[in-house]
């Protein structure tokens, strides 16, 4: 039966795309915003909002479940667990946002840019 299996591969298998989606989560918890393809920004997405969702809920299962994911502790668990808890606590979900950029110049993949909302550096603010 095929129940379940509702991701997208993004043309890798399951510890190649765990991997990129590892690093590219943890780089958006660093610098807030990341620049990549438009798929790999759709499934970065679920899973940083998954973070957020754990940083607010700030147990130590949560921050266990966290360390798991995350690379870079000494950056990213205090951020999510302090910074960011802080800021999306009366926020209820959608702590991500996707601007499209056009399409890369070579292979002519679509590109965005993955950002959190409500930073001091953020896009939509910006433009």
């Amino acid at each position: 039966m095929k129940h379940g299996k509702h991701h997208k591969k993004i043309g890798r298998n399951f510890s190649h795309r765990m991997a990129m989606l590892r690093n590219m989560v943890s780089s958006l918890i660093v610098h807030n915003r990341i620049r990549t393809t438009l798929p790999k920004a759709k499934a970065a997405s679920r899973l940083a909002e998954k973070m957020v969702t754990w940083g607010k809920r700030g147990d130590e299962h949560a921050k266990t479940q966290a360390m798991r994911f995350l690379r870079e502790h000494r950056l990213t668990i205090p951020k999510l667990f302090n910074e960011m808890a802080d800021r999306y606590r009366t926020r209820e979900g959608g702590y991500t946002r996707i601007h499209k950029l056009g399409y890369r110049d070579g292979d002519n993949a679509p590109m965005a840019v993955l950002e959190y909302v409500d930073t001091p550096e953020d896009l939509k603010y910006s433009m």
